[in-house]
């Protein structure tokens, strides 16, 4: 493996990187969940249901879970930034053709497969080159703390930025608003240096790329059947899981004639770092799950605009905001696996909560305390989850386990939407909600479970 270059290590170039790193993640983040807030006006404006804004969401999603692991291989070939730079343009221009789309197909394009492509290319950069540049585990915590943040009020404020700019301006402005952010990141990555130097002779596994895309796809499509067709569900994911068998069938083969695969299966040995991407998918899917069952309820069944709903989600970027800044001093105070307990435990609390004032008040402040519970537990856990899996490998792995994490949280932003925005829409009513928040406090019970089984001495100093 070629030498890391240090030459950008120094302190104040260190942080030159980190803007556009953490802007990235959440330009990405919020596109993920600002057309949360749209759904009636994009419905209306390009005579499509809720249900069609809903797959649109789902395949944005499906598209970088389906395509973060290729992506991050591909940093391998072709150099971090270059891959940064060119998931960049073609958000940005996914952004714009987006901002003009005449229809729900040309919107599935711009936003759904162009922006979704961009953000498989750009994101696994971010994580790889936080973790070069930020060698010691405090540094680190400090650098993802920023990153996750930025990624978590990205995600939280999405409803209330495209709240503001739908009901000011037009759905539309808010893709214009996302290539602008896309052209400032464009602007200040022009610092950053390249740590490692790409290497034009690593293999790329193309079959491996097509199975794991394939067969992602195939699982979560099989979900958002649900309502239409049972047997076309179970025919769906009884494929998509024959596809993906075959992918793991694929990697060993190629393992055993000393060929490089995808996804090598040592990824999966770390029992920490599996338990760590456990953790993270669950705390994706609670989290876009809400977001998507929260706003499609308090517009399609109680009537309120962008601007009415994007407000109510103010309590959850106002508690994910305080606990991810604290995410470093937590990170020297208390073990990882702590804190990612104490996250599962306030979401799934602030879950609860939710189910239980919203059926009983008319208010709509009666979403702000489990919202801002919600908010207060996936900032104390984003952080320490993404830590625990990055540092658990060297350097020459990077690219796959970055790959891999990313596209383990995006499945889980994808099935969040999916499995719960499919029960809500199957019948929009007060019981649709009561029964798809009840399904993501169940989940959220089932991460807990998997946080529970951490190792105890993961914590600040050092990882296993």
């Amino acid at each position: 493996m070629a030498e890391a270059d240090t030459s950008q290590r120094t302190p104040g170039a260190v942080r030159g990187v980190l803007a556009p790193l953490a802007l990235a993640q959440f330009i990405c983040s919020f596109a993920g969940s600002n057309m949360n807030v749209m759904i009636n006006d994009i419905s209306e404006d390009l005579d499509t249901t809720v249900q069609g804004v809903q797959v649109a969401i789902t395949i944005f999603l499906l598209v970088m879970a389906a395509l973060m692991i290729p992506g991050g291989k591909l940093t391998d070939r072709y150099g971090r930034k270059r891959c940064f730079l060119t998931g960049l343009a073609v958000y940005g221009v996914g952004a714009l053709l987006s901002a003009a789309a005449p229809g729900l197909g040309v919107l599935i394009l711009g936003n759904s497969i162009l922006e979704g492509i961009g953000t498989a290319l750009l994101i696994p950069p971010v994580y790889i080159l936080t973790t070069l540049l930020f060698t010691d585990m405090t540094s680190r915590a400090r650098a993802f703390g920023t990153v996750m943040a930025l990624g978590g009020i990205g995600a939280a404020a999405g409803p209330l930025i495209g709240g503001l700019i739908t009901s000011a301006i037009s759905w539309r402005a808010a893709f214009v608003f996302q290539a602008v952010v896309i052209a400032l990141i464009i602007m200040l990555s022009r610092r950053i240096k390249d740590p490692l130097p790409p290497d034009p002779t690593r293999p790329f596994d193309t079959g491996g790329a097509v199975l794991s895309a394939v067969g992602l796809i195939l699982l979560v499509t099989g979900i958002l059947a649900a309502d239409d067709n049972v047997w076309l569900m179970l025919a769906l994911i009884v494929l998509g899981a024959l596809v993906l068998l075959w992918f793991f069938l694929w990697v060993r083969a190629k393992e055993r004639a000393g060929e490089e695969p995808l996804l090598p299966t040592s990824l999966f040995r770390n029992r920490t770092s599996n338990l760590g991407l456990v953790t993270q998918n669950i705390q994706w899917l609670v989290l876009m799950g809400t977001s998507f069952v929260v706003a499609a309820y308090l517009q399609v069944v109680r009537g309120y605009d962008a601007i009415q709903t994007g407000v109510i989600f103010t309590a959850a970027t106002l508690g994910l905001l305080v606990s991810s800044l604290a995410a470093a001093r937590l990170a020297r105070r208390h073990a990882q696996r702590t804190l990612i307990m104490a996250g599962f435990m306030l979401t799934t609390a602030g879950v609860a909560v939710l189910l239980a004032l919203v059926g009983g008040s008319p208010s709509p402040w009666a979403f702000a305390p489990g919202l801002l519970l919600i908010g207060l537990g996936l900032g104390v856990m984003l952080t320490p989850s993404v830590n625990i899996v990055q540092s658990s490998f060297p350097e020459d792995q990077q690219g796959e386990i970055s790959g891999l994490s990313r596209s383990v949280s995006n499945l889980g932003s994808s099935l969040g939407t999916a499995i719960a925005g499919t029960i809500l829409v199957a019948g929009l009513t007060t019981h649709a909600y009561a029964a798809a928040m009840i399904t993501l406090a169940v989940l959220g019970l089932a991460g807990l479970a998997a946080a529970a089984f951490l190792p105890r001495s993961t914590g600040s100093g050092t990882v296993p």
